[in-house]
This record gives structure tokens, sequence and C-alpha cells, in this order.
């Protein structure tokens, strides 16, 4: 294990069916990406599921731990190299850092100002909400106060910002815009009360004719009958958006008391899964080309942060009573209880992150919770950041900027 000072290892901060209807097969985001790498928000294909192979759900050893600053972001992984962002509030500074995977060792970081002072931040800690997105030479960092960002993905070079908010003329959500930025069609995807489409040099594209309010779910991109779709979750409800105009296309109202719908929508074919926390509940929706037709409701999976994801032909999330499992019916198979905290999947397995910290591996079967590993990676902070594997290597975060990098690799090498 190597566990290093932040002054060490990042310097100072100032320096998260229709009948007969056809849909499109998830495939990875970029040609030619490996299968370790995980460029965006929810992964390769937004389903937060890794595509890899052949890890291990033993944990051999810690690699590397690092402080990144205050904040939620999760990591982006491309290559060699994995992107994410924290805040020093002493500075009033986000930096956005390009670290070495496998060493924790930095190639860049890039700061910009950002205030983090308000009442509602400073209840859960504040920092970053979002998560770098990586496509090609760019990196794409949206911050809390509505600015989107571009920098070189080599050298840390800002080429470009655009402050949304203050252009469109958007108000802040009452915890600051948390949506990360999407790449989809060669397009950046930013869901800011209204739903934005830029080009990647910046050029506004499209966006909603309607300013939706409070936004904290990134958008799911999906393809029904050659027809390319955004399902986009916002205070309001579920939205369905044309992807090449931004034109509104079905509505379904789902709101809670607090008007935070935070997860993003689960695609299944031409089915959409929602899931609200504040005693909510969750939703199945069925899009038929122009409407969107509810399914089923249930209070089951009342998920408030992280998001619901969908393997072996159930979905798992959390739930405030812990974790569940429930099937394309809303009937719950099974609930294990634990602290409110993140996941993701890959290879058959679930990797969560519990709110106490503890990095878990379990099977994702519907039988019953089977864990097949835990330990204990985080200590203090609120762990509500998606844990991402890569290479073998798992990546866990808390709010407080801990990172670390966890020894998952298989004897037998990854596929």
């Amino acid at each position: 294990m190597t566990r290093r000072e932040p002054s060490r290892v990042l310097g100072t901060i100032a320096a998260c069916a229709v009948i007969g209807a056809t849909f499109a097969t998830p495939t990875l985001a970029q040609a030619g990406q490996s299968s370790s790498d995980w460029p965006q928000w929810r992964g390769p294909n937004h389903d937060g599921i890794s595509t890899e192979k052949g890890w291990s759900p033993k944990r051999k050893a810690e690699l590397w731990y690092a402080f990144v600053g205050t904040g939620y972001a999760a990591v982006s992984i491309v290559g060699d190299n994995l992107y994410t962002a924290g805040h020093d509030p002493e500075a009033g500074k986000d930096t956005v850092y390009c670290i070495e995977a496998d060493t924790g060792l930095v190639n860049w970081s890039a700061s910009y100002e950002c205030d983090t002072s308000n009442t509602m931040d400073r209840m859960h800690g504040g920092g970053t909400l979002t998560t770098p997105a990586v496509d090609g030479d760019n990196v794409y960092m949206g911050n809390r106060e509505g600015r989107l960002y571009c920098f070189d993905a080599k050298t840390g070079k800002q080429k470009w910002s655009k402050d949304v908010a203050r252009e469109y003329r958007v108000r802040p959500s009452r915890w600051g815009f948390a949506a990360s930025p999407r790449i989809v069609d060669d397009m950046v995807i930013m869901n800011q009360g209204r739903v934005f489409a830029f080009s990647k040099d910046g050029k506004l594209l499209w966006k909603t004719e309607r300013d939706y309010r409070d936004c904290y779910s990134t958008p799911t991109d999906f393809t029904v009958d050659g027809k390319k779709l955004l399902a986009v979750f916002n205070s309001v409800g579920l939205v369905i958006l044309d992807r090449k105009t931004g034109e509104e296309l079905a509505v379904h109202e789902f709101t809670n008391r607090s008007r935070v719908n935070a997860a993003s929508p689960v695609v299944i074919g031409n089915k959409i899964f929602i899931s609200s926390g504040y005693n909510k509940g969750c939703a199945m929706l069925e899009f038929t080309g122009d409407a969107l037709k509810l399914l089923w409701e249930s209070k089951v999976m009342r998920t408030q942060k992280s998001g619901v994801i969908y393997m072996n032909g159930h979905l798992f999330g959390f739930d405030q009573r812990g974790l569940e499992c429930v099937d394309l019916n809303g009937e719950v198979k099974w609930t294990q209880r634990m602290t409110d905290g993140a996941l993701s999947g890959g290879d058959g397995k679930l990797i969560i992150v519990s709110g106490n910290g503890d990095l878990v591996i379990a099977e994702a079967t519907p039988e019953e919770y089977r864990e097949l590993s835990r330990h204990k990676t985080l200590g203090g902070g609120v762990c509500w950041t998606v844990p991402v594997v890569s290479a073998g290597r798992i990546y866990c975060r808390n709010s407080k900027g801990d990172l670390v990098c966890v020894d998952h690799r298989g004897q037998k090498g990854l596929k």
C-alpha cells in the first residue's frame, strides 16, 4: 500500500415494448475504446455497468490514496489516466485532476473559481457535484454554478468555457447544478433547468423551450424505431426529448416534496425506470413513440442519490431501507440492510460503497443477497460517490476528498 500526504501527491487544492418497435443495443461510447475505460458518468454505455471481465471480487491490497478536495465527483478513466475533481473552500476554487490510474501521481491539474458558501451547500459539505466527461482530446466539466469547461486531456489547458446559467438565464437548483456533462452523438448534453446541446467546441446546437427548473439527474440516451432520444429526469418528472432538436415529445409528472429527482433514468428497451427519494418511490413507464404510458408505480426502491442499475433481468439500487433487488414488475426480491451509499456493476457482480465507507462486492442475483467480500475503505465524510472498476482496480471516494485505489485484479488477468 502507498498512502501519500496530499501535498506530495496533488499539491495544494488551489494549484462528482411497443409491439413492432426496435431498440438500439448499447455499444461502447467511443470507437476503439478499451473494456477498462469508464469515460463519463455511469460508464461507457451510461448504465452504470462496466464491460470489463475477469476482475476478482476479493480485495488484494490498497494500492494508493490521494486527496482531491471536497465533493462528490466520481472518476472517469480512459487508458492510463483517471480524471476527477474537488473543491478547496478556503481558496474558493474547484480543481480538475488528471491522475495516473495505477500510481495516483498527478499528470496535471486545472483550477477555476467556484462559490460553495451558501447555507444549502454547508448542509452536506458542498464541493463538486458533477463528474468529468472524457472524449478524445477533450475533458468536459460542469460546475455547481452552471458553468461548462473544456480542457485539453493531455495538458489540462483550458480550451473554452461557457457560463451557461448566466448566458441563458437559468436559475440554479437549491443544491446547485449537479447533472454531469454527457457526450452523445458528437454533442455535449447538459441538464441545467433547460436541457442544452453544445458542439464539442462550445457552440449552442439547441436548447429546450421549457425550463424544467430544479435538475440533478444526468440524462440517458436511447433509440426507439431509429429515433434518437433523451430521457431526462427533473423536478417535473420524466421528460422525453428528440436528441436532434431538443423537442419535447412526452412528459410524465413525478415529483416529491423536495423537488429532488437525482437518479439517472434506467432504459430497458422502450421501458424506462425512474426512482426518487423523500418517500416518493419508483415507476416503470413505456415510451410508445409519442407518449409515456405508466405500467406501474410503487413505494419500493426510493432512490435519492446515485441511481439504479439493471443486471440479470433485475434492478438493483438503494431504497431508504437499504440495498434492494426488484424485478421489472416492481416485486421486491430481497432487501439488505445497509446505510445509503452508491453502487455500480460488472461481470455479474455489484460494486457497492456503503454509507459508512465499506467497499462491498456482492452477486447480482435475484435469488438472495450474496456478499462476496467487504472491507473498510473510506473513513469519515459522506459516501455517496459511485465506485468505478477499471483494469481490475476499484476506485472509491468520499465527500472529504479521500480517493482510494484498491487492487481487485484477477489471477488470470483481465479479458
